[in-house]
């Protein structure tokens, strides 16, 4: 069985983009942490918006 792809996500309001793989260590993040293992009240290191207003997109 093979692991799930890793995801991005981009925030709605300053475009700031998380990669899965990549993680965020400015935010503690590390690589591989997945989005949903991300703490709910977690905010946008670049903007303060809420971690519900982010998509997922396809690079």
């Amino acid at each position: 069985m093979s692991e799930e792809p890793f995801k991005v996500w981009q925030c709605r309001t300053c475009g700031y983009i998380y990669e899965e793989e990549k993680g965020d260590r400015n935010d503690g993040l590390a690589p591989g942490t997945r989005w949903a293992d991300i703490p709910d009240d977690w905010v946008c290191p670049l903007c303060g918006t809420p971690k519900s207003d982010f998509d997922m997109i396809e690079l």
